[in-house]
């Protein structure tokens, strides 16, 4: 397999802008993200880290600039095109975003409902697959609201492998977790990302997790408007002269 450090970059982000009615969130912010790696967006609250992956999945449309993935830009494709190349990249949403009358098998099975011409009972046997992947075999048949938070998120990263994308995307996945749990989940992700060739993208502010996951990352600042750093995050967190970007990874007051 291909290590991250050396792979050609399956997204591209170049000049990106965002904002709202009079209210700019970012500028100008470029970086790539390689096949295979866990690349993290960080950042402090307000920055538009979650803007950001909106923008990358195709859900709000960038002021300026351009997004490349998988060597389809994303606001400049239309139709079936555009359709396709969404099947090819899987989300989990902050909450798991889980239907709550559906079990966890229920669940992970609807994508496969939805975008393929499988069975059902083929579609049972991959969700089944899906569920063993994060742990979760043992809670098929539960729903939502009979497991804990941390299993949520673990059946939201199931149902966002159920297509087999080589992309997924991650918003806040140890947001509200125990740091016991949290830190089950970050090794669920390094080892799905080692064993599948997964790229992730993570958007979290929570560090000990981007210290954990993190190959690369970019930090987005509310004050500056744009991105003020890129790179390892052990290496920021190391090395960096920059004040907010100092504070930010040694918990100290900028």
């Amino acid at each position: 397999m291909t290590e991250p450090s050396t792979a050609e970059p399956v997204i591209l982000a170049e000049g990106v802008s965002a904002g709202f009615d009079d209210r700019v969130l970012f500028r100008d912010v470029t970086f790539d993200v390689r096949r295979g790696e866990v690349f993290v967006i960080l950042g402090g609250s307000g920055c538009g880290k979650s803007t950001l992956l909106k923008l990358m999945i195709g859900l709000v449309p960038p002021r300026a600039g351009r997004i490349t993935i998988l060597d389809t830009e994303v606001w400049a494709t239309e139709g079936r095109a555009r359709l396709e190349l969404l099947r090819r990249i899987g989300v989990m949403w902050q909450q798991g975003a889980l239907f709550g009358s559906q079990t966890l098998l229920e669940n992970v099975e609807m994508p496969l409902a939805e975008h393929t011409g499988l069975p059902p009972a083929a579609r049972t046997e991959v969700a089944r697959a899906k569920l063993g992947l994060v742990g979760l075999s043992e809670a098929a048949n539960r729903l939502p609201s009979e497991v804990s938070g941390g299993m949520l998120k673990r059946a939201g990263i199931a149902r966002a492998l159920a297509l087999d994308p080589p992309i997924l995307f991650l918003d806040e996945p140890s947001a509200g977790l125990d740091p016991i749990t949290s830190a089950g989940l970050d090794e669920l992700i390094r080892d799905l990302s080692r064993s599948l060739g997964t790229t992730f993208v993570v958007v979290t502010h929570e560090l000990a997790s981007i210290l954990a996951i993190g190959d690369r990352c970019i930090m987005l600042d509310r004050e500056a408007k744009g991105m003020i750093a890129q790179g390892d995050p052990r290496e920021l967190r190391d090395h960096s002269t920059h004040p907010t970007v100092r504070a930010f990874f040694r918990r100290e007051a900028a």
